[in-house]
């Protein structure tokens, strides 16, 4: 196991009542005016704005609103926020929604204490020195960004998607309700729990770190992904389900899994410069780019990990890693087709291959060169990974 440092400080408030204590929150990191930002307007209809609101004006806290973010959030908005928040003298940031909503949010926190374009700071061509205290109500249990400093970005006049990080947006605090998660439909269910294993998946697969007890985390929560998902797509206000898929999504990018390893993700750049140029849903793209992947990478050297995955999150037996490794990748195509109802095929989204050998090109080039994952990952690998994901199955 490598060195490493873990600090956490986000306070996590959650369960049924804890918005109760939203004003009280804000207040104690320094709020006294809020940016109230939240999607396309879904929390008007269930009924979660009225309870942030009302919150907030029991508190006596004023706000304005910042509406519309869209999922894939464009830098757009961020420069919308930054200004709103700075013709208004706003101190607090405050994010109702899903990790696209977060996501922006960070970034309008952080470019509102600096003169520099919100773009600039996403590709690092300006420093982040400090940021706005940022608070999150998660309503979609996917992309962990309630506890992360992590945040992707879609600039469309370049047509990027890009991804950073800053300690100085890490949020203050983040209230968890699963009843918030009740009125997601299935397809963002479904694409929320592809991307909670993903995130698992990427700090998973990695060889020679010996760090077992993070595998071994990372192992209960795909497990939790695989008995939950179905679950909450049936019964879409099952609290056990809503609840556990929640946590789930929260610890499997925080930090905790990838403590004491090194190697880079690979599927998460690939499928940013798919749905730049196509604008899916994040984790539907995951869903068909991972499997893939692991067929493309597959070998002696790593199918004992995959056999690994295949036994201790599906229960798969056998003794032979190479047929296990096998199995185990086509249960995981399987189980995101049949039992998440995810399209498993670019052609299902209407993408064809006129854009393959950019999206490899974009790929390495952003991630400047090879990407040093669970196997070494380079231009051709990439398109090799995409063609793949054209056509049904996991092999060409």
């Amino acid at each position: 196991m490598r060195d490493f440092e873990f600090h956490l400080p986000t306070k996590i408030l959650f369960g049924k009542h804890e918005l109760d204590h939203l004003g009280q929150e804000i207040r104690e990191n320094g709020g006294s005016k809020v940016l109230l930002a939240y999607g396309g307007g879904s929390i008007k209809k269930n009924g979660i704005y009225d309870r942030v609101v009302q919150a907030l004006d029991k508190a006596q806290i004023p706000y304005e609103e910042l509406g519309g973010i869209q999922p894939n959030p464009r830098v757009d908005s961020a420069r919308e926020g930054v200004k709103l928040v700075k013709e208004k003298g706003l101190d607090f940031i405050l994010a109702v929604g899903g990790g696209s909503t977060i996501d922006c949010a960070k970034l309008i926190a952080a470019g509102a204490l600096t003169q520099a374009d919100p773009w600039d700071l996403v590709i690092g061509k300006a420093p982040i020195e400090k940021a706005l205290p940022l608070g999150t109500v998660l309503t979609l249990s996917a992309t962990g960004s309630e506890m992360d400093d992590s945040s992707v970005i879609t600039n469309e006049e370049t047509m990027e998607k890009l991804g950073w990080a800053s300690r100085h947006v890490l949020p203050r605090f983040s209230f968890m309700d699963p009843e918030f998660t009740y009125s997601v439909n299935e397809w963002h269910t479904a694409a929320g729990t592809a991307d909670i294993m993903s995130h698992t998946m990427e700090n998973y697969f990695s060889v020679n770190d010996d760090a077992y007890v993070q595998d071994s985390m990372a192992e209960g929560i795909l497990r939790t992904c695989v008995k939950y998902g179905p679950i909450a797509i049936k019964e879409p206000e099952n609290y056990e389900a809503r609840s556990n898929l929640m946590w789930a999504g929260t610890w499997a990018i925080n930090g905790l899994l990838d403590t004491g390893k090194t190697q880079a993700w690979t599927v998460h750049p690939i499928e940013h410069e798919i749905s730049a140029q196509y604008d899916i849903t994040h984790g539907v793209g995951l869903a068909i780019v991972t499997p893939r992947w692991m067929a493309h990478l597959l070998s002696e050297e790593t199918a004992p990990k995959l056999a690994r995955f295949g036994r201790q999150v599906f229960g798969l037996q056998g003794d032979d890693d190479m047929s296990l490794a096998k199995e185990a990748i086509q249960t995981l195509y399987d189980f995101f087709k049949d039992e998440l109802g995810i399209p498993m095929t670019l052609k299902e989204l209407d993408i064809g291959d006129d854009k393959i050998d950019r999206m490899a090109d974009d790929t390495i080039r952003h991630k400047n060169g090879p990407i040093q994952g669970f196997i070494e990952v380079d231009r051709e690998d990439v398109k090799d990974i995409l063609l793949r994901c054209l056509d049904e199955g996991v092999e060409r």
